[in-house]
């Protein structure tokens, strides 16, 4: 039986483009007439080869997960999550795991076997990409980190949930404070730890509009002295920056995120007295209108943002009592970070992204001016 698995396999992730949707038949076919408990503990043995071989050459399980879910189906995704939670499990759970998501999914034997293969030949094929280098351990700035890092999470909810522009601005700006201050606080204390660097991490940056939603995302990162490298291919920018840093450019950009998708949706631009207006005489908004929406959110966005850490840190500076330390501890970690990132991706280019509607520029930034940080 491992024999027709493994085969069913390599015919999945080996067939040309042409001969893909044969290859998975064939393969499907061949699992399905076998029955999981037969076939079942060959094919989990083998998906833990491929997810392994898909660790050597860079991929983490979130971006496994991810490329399931942004190149098949919803059923993918579960099944990836499924093969991942299971890997390195005892093999005698194997038949159980398949049968239990064709049941769950309300598939026959083929149909799941198909989804299997599917999934297969999209993992199997991932080519090598540079790996993640992880931030070595550094002491901690004490005040309890994580609850800062909750606190944090917990305002910009509530800030883009609240549909008073006033609380919002008010739960925003306590959120940003915090970040500043949790940054600093974590410079200063990590600035005469030896060993300490930069680490990285990959955000998703979904479809629709992922070229602006990326420029958005290497906004927040160089505020917040990181780099964004944009891997489009994949569906996601590789962050590389200190620990304090990487955690509060993910949740700002998920939150400017939410925002700026919100106004959009709204036709984004301030109305009097509170929330957005939809531009007169359009009823519907075209692609052109919101990429070029976006494009502008994200560059005035950049603009807003560099101020604000250049304020907020000044502050944070002053409040911790350690003003002169603090800039010239702040630039040697922005010197780490872009030699980091440098050797990470020694070959990049740069990407020019144009508007191409005037309307969808004027409000997406009047929507930037009005984010709350």
């Amino acid at each position: 039986m491992t024999t027709v698995v493994r085969e069913a396999f390599a015919g999945a992730v080996g067939a040309a483009g042409e001969d893909a949707e044969f290859a998975v038949d064939a393969g499907a076919s061949a699992l399905a007439s076998a029955g999981w408990e037969q076939a079942g503990p060959a094919v989990v043995a083998a998906a833990d080869d491929l997810l392994s071989g898909c660790r050597a050459r860079g991929w983490g399980d979130p971006d496994l997960v991810r490329m399931a879910r942004r190149e098949l189906g919803p059923e993918h995704v579960r099944l990836a999550e499924r093969l991942l939670a299971a890997d390195g499990g005892p093999r005698t759970e194997a038949a159980a795991l398949l049968t239990g998501y064709a049941r769950e999914e309300r598939m026959d034997r083929f149909g799941a076997a198909t989804a299997v293969l599917e999934l297969v030949r999209l993992l199997g094929r991932l080519p090598r990409i540079t790996p993640l280098t992880a931030a070595p351990p550094r002491p901690s700035a004490g005040g309890g980190a994580g609850s800062k890092l909750g606190r944090i999470r917990a305002l910009l909810a509530k800030a883009e949930s609240t549909p008073y522009p006033e609380e919002a601005e008010a739960l925003s700006a306590k959120a940003q404070h915090l970040m500043a201050r949790y940054s600093v606080d974590e410079a200063l204390v990590a600035g005469t730890a030896p060993g300490d660097g930069p680490g990285a991490r990959r955000v998703g940056v979904d479809r629709p509009y992922e070229a602006p939603k990326a420029l958005l995302l290497d906004a927040v990162a160089a505020a917040n002295r990181c780099r964004a490298v944009w891997s489009a291919e994949f569906g996601f920018s590789t962050v590389v920056g200190y620990e304090a840093d990487l955690e509060a450019v993910e949740v700002l950009y998920t939150s400017l995120l939410v925002q700026a998708e919100a106004a959009m949706l709204r036709g984004g631009a301030p109305a009097a007295g509170g929330g957005t207006t939809r531009p007169k005489g359009r009823k519907n908004l075209s692609r052109n209108f919101r990429e070029s929406f976006l494009i502008a959110y994200a560059g005035r966005i950049g603009d807003r943002l560099a101020t604000a850490t250049r304020d907020a840190t000044r502050e944070a500076g002053e409040e911790s009592g350690a003003a002169a330390e603090v800039l010239p501890v702040l630039a040697a970690r922005e010197v780490a970070v872009g030699r980091a990132a440098d050797q990470m991706f020694p070959q990049t280019r740069s990407q020019r992204l144009k508007g191409r509607d005037r309307e969808g520029w004027e409000h997406g930034t009047a929507a930037a001016d009005g984010a709350q940080l």
